[in-house]
C-alpha cells in the first residue's frame, strides 16, 4: 500500500515537473515591446501597404472586366380588381415555385435558343438571379453579363419565355409584367478600384506584420542586459561597451 502511495507521488511530482517544463518553454509575447518593434519598422509597413494597393490597382486594371446588369419584374397574383386573402396566401405560396420554374432547364435552353447564345443552360443560369422582395407577391430577376446589351436581351427574353413556362405548368392567369429591361435601367455593377485598393493595401500591411512578429517570437539572441535577465534569469555583473572603430 505504501508502495502505490509512493508510486502515486512520483508519478505527480513527473506530471508536476514537465508541467513547470511546458510553462518554462512558452513564449511570452510583450505587447509594449511588440509595439515598439512595429513602430520602428513603420517605413517597411508603410512600402508593404503602398505595394498591395499596386498591385490590386493592377489586377484591377487587367484582369477585372466591366459588368453589367439588367433587371425585370412580374407581379406574381392576378390581375383581379379585388383579391382575397386566399388569392394573397396562394400568391406566397407560389412564389417559390415561380422562381424553380424560371431557373428551370426548360426555359435556359428555350432562352439560349432564341439569342443564340454560346453558352449551356448551366452557364446561363450562373448568371442569373431570382429574388422576391421581403413581403411583396415580386419576382424580380436579374441577369449579369460583360456586356450591357447582352444583359438586357437576356433579361427580357427570360422574362416573355418564363411567363409562358409558368401559365403552361400551374395553369393559373398569367403573371402581370411590372418591368421590361430597358437600356437606361442597366447598372454598372463592376467592383470599384478603391475597394481593391483598399483590400490590396490592409493585406500587405497585415502581412508584413505578421513576418515581423514571426521573426521577433523566433528571435532568441541576446542583445543586452535586459534579454540576459530575461531569458537567462541571471545578473548582470558588468557591461564591455563595443565600438565599431
Amino acid at each position: 500500500m505504501e508502495q502505490n502511495k509512493q508510486s502515486a507521488t512520483e508519478q505527480n511530482a513527473v506530471i508536476v515537473s514537465r508541467v513547470d517544463a511546458r510553462q518554462d518553454d512558452a513564449v511570452e509575447i510583450d505587447l509594449v515591446e511588440l509595439f515598439y518593434i512595429l513602430l520602428h519598422s513603420w517605413k517597411l509597413l508603410l512600402l508593404a501597404f503602398i505595394m498591395g494597393v499596386v498591385i490590386m490597382a493592377g489586377y484591377h486594371g487587367m484582369f477585372v472586366k466591366p459588368t453589367y446588369r439588367a433587371s425585370t419584374e412580374i407581379y406574381i397574383t392576378n390581375t383581379d380588381s379585388v383579391i382575397s386573402l386566399q388569392d394573397l396566401q396562394l400568391g406566397s405560396a407560389l412564389t417559390e415555385d415561380y422562381k424553380s420554374i424560371i431557373t428551370s432547364r426548360a426555359v435556359m435552353n428555350k432562352v439560349i435558343e432564341d439569342l443564340q447564345l454560346n453558352t449551356n443552360y448551366k452557364g446561363l443560369r450562373k448568371l442569373i438571379t431570382v429574388s422576391n422582395p421581403s413581403g411583396t407577391h415580386i419576382i424580380r430577376t436579374s441577369v449579369t453579363t460583360t456586356n450591357m446589351e447582352t444583359s438586357r436581351n437576356i433579361a427580357n427574353d427570360l422574362l416573355n419565355v418564363s411567363i409562358d413556362r409558368i401559365f403552361q405548368v400551374i395553369g393559373t392567369s398569367e403573371p402581370t409584367i411590372i418591368d421590361y429591361s430597358e437600356a437606361e435601367a442597366v447598372e454598372n455593377v463592376t467592383p470599384s478600384i478603391i475597394k481593391y485598393m483598399a483590400i490590396g493595401g490592409i493585406v500587405g500591411l497585415l502581412l508584413f506584420a505578421a513576418i515581423i512578429v514571426i521573426r521577433m517570437l523566433m528571435d532568441n539572441t541576446v542583445k543586452n542586459d535586459d534579454d540576459v535577465e530575461k531569458y537567462l534569469h541571471l545578473p548582470v555583473l558588468s557591461a564591455v561597451p563595443y565600438f565599431e572603430d
